[in-house]
């Protein structure tokens, strides 16, 4: 089993920028959901989780205002879920003017296969990102089998974005090794966010 360690400081003092990081997703069935809201809370009070289903002009301002954006959705049938797409596509006047321009970006996926071609849906975001000039952040963690210590650990080998495959039939179905993959996931795009801001 894996540490989960100490929580993260994200706190700002002095005169420093108050960061704000947004985790917008889709969830169909709740486990696209439950990893936003792990990386939400590993990132701290920086984040905030919005649902594309849902999302008010105060959503779309936190959007245009953040320094980091974190897309989350299910992988359906080879790729994003339509839902969260119909969602990148209602950004498109934000790219005719780049309006996000050079915010950091990141995302996640889950599914029920190991593969579920899971890497489908994390290139559509990133191709996404790359086209609104977003400086997109993957996963750093090494899990086993290269190093045993770290058992479950980004087990899917995931290094474009975070995978999580869904265990169904199971008691609880996300592990708690997948939670803490998302966990170190979260607290990676804010140090990146962090630094990006001199802070």
């Amino acid at each position: 089993m894996i540490s989960l360690g100490a929580a993260a400081d994200s706190s700002q003092t002095g005169g420093m920028k108050t960061l704000s990081i947004c985790i917008p997703y889709f969830s169909g069935f709740g486990h696209t959901k439950r990893i936003a809201e792990t990386i939400a809370k590993a990132i701290g009070n920086e984040a905030r989780l919005l649902n594309v289903e849902t999302l008010t002009d105060a959503d779309w301002r936190a959007l245009d205002q953040a320094d980091a954006i974190i897309f989350g959705a299910p992988t359906y049938m080879g790729s994003a879920a339509s839902r969260f797409s119909l969602f990148l596509e209602e950004v498109d006047t934000r790219w005719e003017y780049g309006s996000w321009k050079d915010k950091f970006a990141a995302g996640f996926t889950t599914a029920i296969h190991p593969s579920g071609d899971k890497l489908a849906a994390l290139q559509r975001l990133s191709i996404f990102a790359a086209q609104m000039g977003m400086i997109w952040v993957g996963p750093t963690d090494i899990g086993a089998p290269v190093k045993p210590d770290r058992l479950g650990l980004n087990r899917d080998g995931s290094w474009l974005g975070l995978m999580v495959t869904e265990q169904l039939g199971a008691d609880d179905d996300l592990l708690p090794e997948d939670l803490e993959t998302a966990r170190r996931f979260g607290l990676r795009v804010l140090h990146a966010t962090q630094r990006w801001n001199g802070q």
